[in-house]
């Protein structure tokens, strides 16, 4: 029986293991940091400070001022500098102590929309201790007054930014909702940044029909939604200039193969562990394992990229959008 290895090297850190536990609540706790080491995971994304959670408590601030009959303007500095100061120790209090209990990389996440303070904030967060830092980037093409490259140059300016700042590894998390994905997702790579994690989940709005609110749909991703980035994994893999790690529908060990063979450096899991616990990381790597000796696969190096668009005698496959072939010669009765 072979000793199967599953070592990685992500962002240029060596981990135990291609699964790394993605930013949630699962990760804002020492308690679960423990459970998430001891299940087998390679590294693990502490929970994100949000720039809009900074943003939307310093308004509530400002609209109590504006409602009042002589708004005392001269505190509203100092409303925004304590909530910033205030969300900040907190982060930092969650590395530092994350460091003294847990050996597994401890990676940052930082959520934002703008280019705000974020690179003195990063080099915070390596003060702390971080092993690396993960940014999550989500501006939804939403603003008609922005075109795409507005958009696409505001990234790369926050990340740039963050890069020059701080010497550890620095990730960026994107969506798939560009216009020239393979496009961009190459500048990324080449700006500097040690990895590209493909795709972050957006809040999905719903309707409630008889309160009229908004509600969330689909919090947790399903085990379908890797078919996203398993195809993108495959046409981007072999192509960049940094690490590319998998994310959203990640939910067992074949599906942690699947994205390798694509072309992933590692996996990052959460709705899984919600639904399955966090100790079914244990199951997943397990799975590997038994698949690997199956194929008599060594390391994980042996069938990186194996399947991916760079290698395949059938480029077109990956890039196909129509059913045609699916339903070529098949009959349905829709009575």
């Amino acid at each position: 029986m072979h000793v199967m290895n599953l070592l990685v090297n992500y962002l240029g850190l060596k981990i135990k293991s291609p699964v790394i536990v993605g930013s949630s609540g699962l990760t804002a706790s020492i308690a679960n940091l423990k459970k998430i080491e001891n299940s087998g995971a390679g590294a693990v994304v502490l929970k994100s400070i949000f720039e809009e959670e900074i943003y939307n408590e310093y308004r509530s601030i400002l609209e109590k001022e504006k409602d009042r009959e002589f708004p005392d303007v001269r505190f509203l500095d100092y409303y925004d500098y304590k909530i910033k100061d205030d969300n900040i120790k907190k982060y930092l209090t969650l590395i530092r102590e994350a460091k003294k209990e847990i050996t597994i990389p401890v990676i940052a996440s930082i959520n934002c929309v703008s280019s705000w303070e974020w690179s003195f904030f990063a080099k915070k967060l390596e003060e702390a201790g971080a092993d690396a830092i993960e940014v999550n980037l989500l501006i939804l093409p939403s603003d008609f007054t922005k075109n795409c490259t507005e958009i696409e140059e505001t990234y790369l300016s926050i990340l740039t930014k963050i890069k020059n700042t701080v010497s550890i590894p620095v990730a960026a998390k994107l969506s798939y909702y560009f216009a020239d994905l393979a496009s961009f997702v190459k500048r990324v790579s080449e700006s500097g940044v040690d990895g590209v994690v493909l795709f972050n989940r957006f809040f999905h709005p719903d309707f409630d029909i008889d309160n009229f609110t908004i509600v969330p749909s689909n919090v947790l991703s399903r085990s379908s939604d890797l078919a996203i980035s398993l195809r993108w994994m495959s046409i981007l893999s072999g192509r960049m200039s940094c690490n590319l790690i998998a994310s959203t529908g990640v939910h067992d060990g074949a599906s942690v193969i699947k994205e390798i063979l694509a072309g992933a450096d590692a996996v990052q899991v959460v709705s899984a562990l919600y639904k399955n616990g966090i100790e079914s990381i244990s199951d997943m790597l397990q799975d590997v394992k038994a698949w690997m000796e199956k194929h008599e696969f060594e390391k994980l190096d042996d069938f990186k990229g194996k399947m991916s668009q760079i290698n395949s005698p059938n480029p077109a496959e990956y890039e196909r959008v129509q059913f045609m072939k699916y339903f070529e010669g098949k009959k349905y009765n829709l009575e």
